[in-house]
């Protein structure tokens, strides 16, 4: 599991070092504050990780190797014009600095970018992580997935690698043997959710099988594919027992009934092993989570993060174990700002008499 992140002049962080719970990590912040920078250099560190094919190359050409990995994850999943834009501007040459520490010391790894582009590799991992990371874009990707990847191999596609490598996740095969049993435990709420079980044809292409027959995904509303893109996720294994899984504003295009169930299977999630780590500025979300975790999941290690806007364009982190403690966030005061204003003009129109008179005629 990954206990802390460190960013050193990386876009608009002056100097954050984030320390993880071991199960929900919750990002707050209103838009343009970071939450999904954050979330995309855990998750490209981890990718990298994951993704090497030998354990021990500290020499020379293995750190050659690494640095070029780590450079190429990061232009792919930021899709900056040049690796040193991500650097925080500061007059001169400047240079930005990443480090990742794990509950297991052998994965620590941390490096340097440039602002003239390159990677210095600072400390090397003497390990891999296991299991490959999962990110979940604002948008679904089952409707995409089926030919995306080879498209994406062999085109300039605008999109983020983080799409490609989801992609990739959602056709793998579905897992099988002993652990059929704590995925179908996992599946049943988001099954009935979304009123059906995601399916996937000899072509690739997924469908929600509903009792009245199986209907296109493309033609199922976009907050249930959301919801199946995870059932299809749990389904193939990559959402199961230890690994990460990194999830950018889950509220998006979700009604509130449906931002339960996503709420509760992230809880689920956490508790059964995997560090889930979200990005969001939903009162309604924080609020369900909170309520659950307290009457379900009152063991879990969960930490908050919120993000402050500065004078001068950085950003500032807090953290803390509650929502209560990461100080004030502007989209969700204007939300109960909001809920006050509304009760009040209630109030007052349940007061005015020209409107009772208006209301008998």
């Amino acid at each position: 599991m990954l206990k802390s992140l460190t960013l050193n002049k990386f876009t608009v962080f002056p100097d954050a070092n984030l320390r993880f719970g071991k199960h929900l990590n919750v990002i707050v912040g209103e838009n343009g504050t970071g939450k999904t920078h954050i979330l995309k250099a855990a998750y490209s560190g981890i990718a990298v990780s994951a993704a090497r094919s030998g354990v021990r190359s500290s020499d020379v050409q293995g750190r050659l190797a690494f640095s070029e990995a780590i450079g190429a994850k990061f232009l792919g999943v930021f899709r900056p014009d040049r690796l040193g834009r991500l650097v925080r501007r500061t007059p001169g040459r400047s240079k930005c600095d990443i480090s990742y520490k794990f509950h297991q010391d052998s994965l620590n790894m941390a490096f340097t970018i440039s602002s003239l582009s390159r990677v210095i590799v600072r400390e090397m991992p003497e390990a891999r992580v296991l299991k490959r990371p999962v990110y979940l874009p604002t948008r679904e990707l089952l409707t995409i997935a089926p030919g995306f990847v080879s498209l994406y191999e062999t085109a300039h596609l605008p999109f983020e690698e983080t799409w490609r490598d989801t992609c990739i996740l959602l056709e793998s095969p579905l897992a099988r043997g002993p652990r059929e049993a704590k995925i179908k435990q996992l599946l049943e709420p988001l099954e009935e959710a979304m009123g059906g079980k995601v399916e996937v044809d000899e072509t690739g292409r997924f469908y929600l099988h509903l009792d009245t027959g199986s209907m296109e995904m493309h033609l199922v509303a976009e907050g249930l594919r959301k919801l199946a893109m995870v059932a299809r996720l749990i389904a193939t294994g990559s959402l199961l027992n230890k690994g990460y899984l990194f999830w950018d504003e889950p509220e998006s295009n979700l009604n509130p009934r449906i931002i339960k169930t996503a709420a509760r299977t992230i809880l689920r999630l956490a508790a059964d092993g995997i560090q889930v780590f979200i990005g969001s500025h939903s009162l309604f979300l924080l609020r369900e989570l909170h309520i659950i975790q307290q009457g379900e999941f009152p063991r879990l290690d969960a930490r908050f993060f919120g993000l402050h806007l500065q004078a001068d364009g950085a950003v500032r982190v807090s953290q803390a174990q509650s929502m209560d403690e990461i100080g004030d966030i502007v989209t969700l005061d204007e939300e109960l700002e909001q809920s006050d204003r509304y009760i009040a003009a209630e109030m007052n129109l349940s007061e005015d008499p020209q409107q009772d008179g208006q209301d008998e005629l």
